[in-house]
C-alpha cells in the first residue's frame, strides 16, 4: 500500500474544491483509501466558500479501477464487508453534500470506480480509448455500492441490464451516447474544458443549486402532485435569499449577477 498521506490531494480555489485520486497505478481502493475520500468530500462540503467539488485523477490511464483485487481476495469476508461499507460511505458523502459534485474522467473507470462517479451529480469525460464498465458479474458478483439502481436511472433498464449481466465494457463515446457522461470533451482540451465548466458553475447561486440537487434526489418515488408540492416548497424557500434578489436585480440592470 502506498503512503496514505499522498493518496488524496486536495486543492481549493475560487469556490471549487478539487479532490484528486493519487494511488498509483490504477487508484484501486481499499478501506483506508476510501475513508480518505469520504473525509475529503465531507470537509469540502462543510466549507461555506465551496460551491463545487471536483473529483479527478492524477493518473493518465485510470480514474479508478474499483476495489484492489489483491487486497479483496486476501481479506476475510468480514474485512471485505467493511470495505464495501466504506465505499458506500463515499457515495453517501457525495449524494448528501449540498455542493454540486462533478467527476472528471479521462481514464479507465471500472467497478466501484464507476459506482463512485455515478453517485456524482455531473460526469465530464475526455474522448479516448479507455474503458467504462461494471465487471462484477465476471467475478460471480453484482454491484454492491449503488451501481445497479444508479445505472438504471442514468441509462435505462434495457441498456443497464445488458451491461450488468455481460460485465462488458463500453467506450467513452458510447457512455456519452447512453447518457452516462454529461459532456465529452476533446482529449487535448479536456483539462481546460473541465476548468472552465467548474469555474463557471462555481459562479452560480449556491443555495439554488443545492435546492435543485436535493429536489432531483428526493422527487423519485413521489407521485406528480407530491413532486409539484415539493417543488413549490423548495422554491418558496429561495425567494427571500440574497441570491434571488441579486439575480433579479442583475437581470433588470443587464449585468452579471454576483451570487454569494
Amino acid at each position: 500500500m502506498s503512503d496514505l498521506s499522498t493518496n488524496i490531494l486536495v486543492k481549493k480555489a475560487a469556490g471549487v474544491a478539487t479532490i484528486s485520486l493519487n494511488r498509483p497505478k490504477a487508484n484501486s481502493y481499499y478501506k483506508d483509501f476510501l475513508e480518505l475520500i469520504s473525509q475529503a468530500v465531507k470537509e469540502a462540503s462543510a466549507d461555506d466558500a465551496i460551491k463545487v467539488i471536483l473529483i479527478n485523477s492524477t493518473s493518465e490511464k485510470f480514474f479508478c479501477a474499483g476495489a484492489d483485487i489483491k487486497i479483496f481476495s486476501s481479506n476475510t469476508t468480514e474485512q471485505n464487508a467493511e470495505m464495501v461499507k466504506a465505499a458506500r460511505e463515499v457515495s453517501e458523502a457525495i449524494t448528501s453534500s449540498s455542493k454540486i459534485v462533478i467527476a472528471a474522467v479521462s481514464g479507465h473507470v471500472l467497478g466501484g470506480g464507476l459506482e463512485m462517479i455515478m453517485a456524482c451529480d455531473i460526469r465530464l469525460a475526455s474522448e479516448g480509448n479507455y474503458l467504462i464498465g461494471l465487471p462484477e458479474v465476471k467475478l460471480g458478483l453484482m454491484p454492491g455500492n449503488g451501481g445497479t439502481p444508479r445505472l438504471i436511472d442514468l441509462i435505462g433498464a434495457s441498456r443497464a441490464m445488458e451491461l450488468l449481466v455481460t460485465g462488458n465494457n463500453i467506450s467513452p463515446q458510447k457512455a456519452y451516447d447512453y447518457g452516462l457522461f454529461n459532456q465529452l470533451f476533446p482529449a487535448d482540451a479536456f483539462e481546460l474544458s473541465v476548468t472552465h465548466y467548474v469555474n463557471e458553475l462555481a459562479q452560480g447561486a449556491g443555495q439554488a443549486m443545492a435546492a435543485i440537487k436535493h429536489y432531483v434526489q428526493k422527487h423519485k418515488g413521489m407521485n406528480l402532485q407530491e413532486s409539484l408540492d415539493y417543488e413549490t416548497t423548495s422554491v418558496n424557500a429561495l425567494y427571500d435569499t440574497h441570491d434571488a434578489k441579486e439575480g433579479f436585480l442583475a437581470f433588470v440592470e443587464k449585468r452579471t449577477p454576483k451570487f454569494n
